[in-house]
């Protein structure tokens, strides 16, 4: 057997198991979109699009060690590291990256990691990279001060991007060794949650927090980062393999993040929008029986429990123009896709009801 016949029967299971994934070809447009992590609604506001107007290079030309150093990556970790209140920060040019490259770097000087069961993927893949034993706990229920090995790393999202649901973090620190870290990933936090849209771990001064995030959800730009400890930031410089060896953020994406993050620090009116809508959103998804947990974020998931269900659910949205995608394995644990509703600041409250009104009745005849 070729392996283009094994690589056939591969695409055969995941469809046989109602999983298979294809990029749309074209764009097509709706009369609702939530699908987008856009919370606020900036990756289209005027100002980020001129921002990308002024500067003098596009592609950074390669990794920051060699020649893709710039002005303005300087510049939009200094932003970030006064934003969130931390000493320093460090670009990659994703989050993904920036998990794949401080994961392994921080369990180097642990004996094991405890892990959340719900983490997103590329923190489950930086964890695996990680030459150290590792636990998975079960979501939320980090495993007792005191039953727990150290120095450990914990490894958590604040606001869980398909649950909709936001960690303790302050519980958390207090439940740490003193020689613990704990790895903190704000990337659907930020710019959402916190003072001035800062995050859940905002104004905790505590060394073994290091905080993840990304700039490519409410920022509306692209690329991640890591902040923490200047220490730490300048070991992940010589040691991160995802940031020494990989291309870094195009200057220009750097100088409209730096807007994103200035205009996202001063949008108490967009969050208050959001929250407005978000939870509206969540009544009337809990009023129609959905379980749905009871925190202010935008992430309103509708689970459905089978995955050609969560299909046959999305398509019959998108009939009547609402773009809402199914959530299924792995990205989901089985039995639990889903359609993850993603509500932005700029969605009209027509919007809004156009949703509920098709939800329920798609629940009618569920």
């Amino acid at each position: 057997m070729s392996y283009l016949q094994r690589v056939d029967a591969a695409l055969a299971a995941i469809r046989a198991h109602d999983r298979y994934r294809e990029i749309a070809s074209g764009e097509r447009k709706f009369v609702a979109d939530f699908s987008s992590n856009d919370y606020l609604g900036l990756s289209s506001d005027s100002r980020m699009i001129e921002a990308m107007r002024h500067v003098k290079q596009v592609g950074a030309g390669g990794a920051r060690l060699l020649g893709g150093n710039h002005r303005e990556h300087a510049l939009l970790e200094s932003d970030i590291a006064r934003w969130l209140g931390r000493e320093a920060a460090l670009l990659f040019s994703s989050g993904y990256m920036a998990a794949l490259g401080a994961i392994p770097v921080l369990a180097n000087f642990v004996d094991v990691i405890y892990s959340d069961a719900l983490n997103h993927a590329c923190l489950i893949d930086g964890v695996r990279t990680a030459k150290a034993q590792r636990e998975i706990f079960a979501h939320a229920q980090l495993p007792p001060k005191e039953h727990r090995l150290h120095p450990a790393l914990i490894v958590t999202e604040s606001l869980f991007g398909m649950d909709g649901d936001a960690a303790d973090v302050r519980a958390l620190i207090e439940q740490l060794h003193d020689d613990d870290v704990m790895l903190v990933d704000e990337a659907h936090a930020l710019g959402v949650l916190g003072a001035a849209g800062a995050g859940l771990a905002h104004g905790i001064d505590d060394p073994r927090v290091v905080i993840l995030g990304t700039l490519s959800k409410a920022i509306g730009a692209a690329g991640g980062f890591i902040a923490g400890p200047s220490a730490l930031i300048d070991l992940l410089v010589n040691t991160a393999r995802t940031f020494i060896f990989d291309s870094a953020l195009p200057p220009a994406i750097a100088f409209a993040a730096r807007v994103g993050i200035m205009l996202a620090r001063g949008a108490a009116d967009r969050r208050a929008r959001l929250f407005a809508r978000s939870s509206r959103l969540r009544s009337g998804v809990r009023g129609l029986g959905f379980p749905v947990p009871d925190v202010e974020t935008p992430i309103v998931p509708v689970i459905v429990g089978d995955e050609q269900g969560a299909i046959d659910l999305m398509e019959r949205f998108a009939r009547h123009g609402i773009n809402a995608p199914a959530i299924r394995p792995p990205t989901v644990p089985p039995g639990t896709s889903r359609l993850r509703i993603s509500v932005r600041a700029d969605h009209t409250d027509e919007q809004i009801g156009l949703l509920l009104e098709q939800l329920a009745c798609c629940t009618a005849t569920l």
